[in-house]
């Protein structure tokens, strides 16, 4: 995502592998008050039938990565990136400029929100993102952890899940990044706990940055 992504507010990127919890997070600072902007969310919409990214996806890729409704087929598309790296790349240059714009659009939208989170997946991938918010969030939990929730929520097989992971940042990588970590290896209170902690302090953080304080630490 090359856009440049609105800093006046005080942000959050919020990021995990595969299976982490990102999506439980990001519910549960909404509910707190937080703007959600989810990267993932924008993604699917210009992929769907009608979509944006459409037309330039059919051009690079033809008829077969799209589905009989013209939206993404995803399977096919998964096993094309996977199989070939000029391909993700081609698909990461059509795509990653429109996230970005989208992205940039709804943070303007939510400027009246206490903070702003960014849910990006490859942010650890994807660069610059420590210049775009003022603090990275990881979501971490133990590898094997990754693999069970995967297969069940998507049917998916332990070797397909850690082909997905296996092309994503590694753990080490994302927690190198981290200001702050929410770990969810255990259950829904912790994470509920951790994130009440986090939106008290990123509250306390944005009303520094909008006096003009800077975001400072925890």
């Amino acid at each position: 995502m090359e856009a440049e992504i609105p800093n006046r507010r005080f942000s959050i990127g919020l990021t995990g592998g595969i299976g982490s919890g990102k999506s439980l997070v990001a519910d549960l600072l909404a509910a707190r008050g937080a703007a959600i902007i989810d990267t993932d969310v924008i993604a699917h919409q210009l992929t769907a039938a009608g979509g944006a990214a459409m037309a330039a996806i059919r051009e690079a890729f033809g008829d077969a990565v799209v589905a009989a409704d013209g939206a993404l087929n995803r399977a096919a598309m998964r096993e094309r990136v996977f199989a070939d790296p000029d391909a993700r790349r081609r698909l990461e240059s059509i795509l990653h400029p429109m996230i970005g714009r989208e992205a940039g659009q709804a943070a303007e939208r939510a400027e009246n929100a206490p903070y702003r989170v960014f849910v990006v997946p490859l942010l650890a991938e994807s660069g610059r993102w420590k210049d775009r918010v003022d603090r990275i969030l990881v979501v971490d939990c133990p590898e094997a952890l990754q693999v069970e929730r995967v297969m069940r929520r998507n049917q998916l097989s332990a070797g397909q899940v850690e082909a997905i992971m296996a092309a994503q940042a590694s753990r080490a990588q994302r927690l190198a990044l981290a200001d702050d970590v929410i770990v969810n290896d255990g259950g829904l209170a912790e994470v509920e706990a951790a994130a009440d902690r986090l939106h008290a302090a990123y509250l306390a953080l944005a009303a520094k940055k909008h006096l003009g304080q800077g975001p400072g630490r925890l």
